[in-house]
């Protein structure tokens, strides 16, 4: 296992050979938040296994390809992608997309990343809200059609605090473009939903906008989120609000 630290950052990263193919795992972030996962990340690794050597790994039903945005700054380096330069062994040339074996396309699916495994809370989404097919990251998925395009609400499980609501609050405003806060109260408003207490963030910036939800539940932490076109998120905010209202704890 590879355990890099530069500037802020961290990575570490494994590299499984078989006889056939290659396979890397990648945790990167900021240094205090991957050292923190380090443990379950070594966890991890020990869970992999292949029926026999030169396995494809897991069956094509397994695989899901997810967007990283989906992730939580702790876990999103787990996601399938190259492994830093920086992180490589000394000797080992570049890594990157166009290195790749060509049959490796075939053989390598999205490192699956933790998903919250405790009583799944409950909501009911608009009429308007279009259902879409989910995957192994979501546990809910719409699509949130309008004049000004189309929103993308997604719902998302991780265990733990998967790295504090500040750093997933920034987050959120990184991927429409805006700096970090320096506190929670500079960028989320607390609400409730009978037993439940929510963090909501609204960030927008240069036409796109982010709803953002934070539910912090023992052992893990809930994520509700709508992205999209300003005009359409802003629009749909009294709806996202009253879908929030909903939500249940089992």
């Amino acid at each position: 296992m590879i355990d890099v630290a530069n500037g802020g950052s961290r990575t570490l990263g494994a590299i499984l050979k078989q006889s056939d193919r290659s396979w890397f795992f990648k945790l990167t972030g900021e240094s205090a938040l991957v050292g923190a996962q380090k443990e379950m990340f070594v966890a991890f690794l020990k869970s992999v296994d292949f029926p026999a050597e030169g396995a494809a790994g897991p069956g094509a039903a397994s695989r899901r390809m997810a967007s990283t945005n989906d992730l939580p700054p702790a876990a999103r380096g787990m996601a399938a992608g190259p492994l830093a330069e920086s992180a490589l062994p000394p000797g080992h040339p570049p890594i990157d997309n166009s290195t790749m074996p060509a049959a490796a396309g075939a053989g390598m699916a999205a490192t699956p990343v933790p998903t919250a495994s405790g009583p799944a809370l409950t909501w009911t989404a608009p009429a308007s809200w279009k259902t879409k097919t989910g995957s192994a990251m979501r546990r809910g998925s719409y699509a949130v059609p309008g004049p000004e395009g189309e929103g993308d609400l997604s719902i998302t499980a991780f265990p733990g605090d998967v790295g504090g609501d500040l750093a997933n609050i920034n987050r959120w405003r990184g991927q429409v473009g805006l700096p970090p806060v320096a506190d929670v109260a500079g960028g989320a408003q607390t609400i409730e939903a009978g037993t439940l207490k929510m963090l909501l963030v609204d960030a927008a910036n240069n036409g796109n906008r982010i709803l953002g939800t934070i539910v912090s539940r023992p052992g893990e932490t809930w994520f509700f989120k709508l992205a999209g076109p300003d005009a359409l998120v802003a629009r749909e905010k009294p709806a996202f609000v009253a879908f929030l209202q909903t939500v249940k704890a089992p």
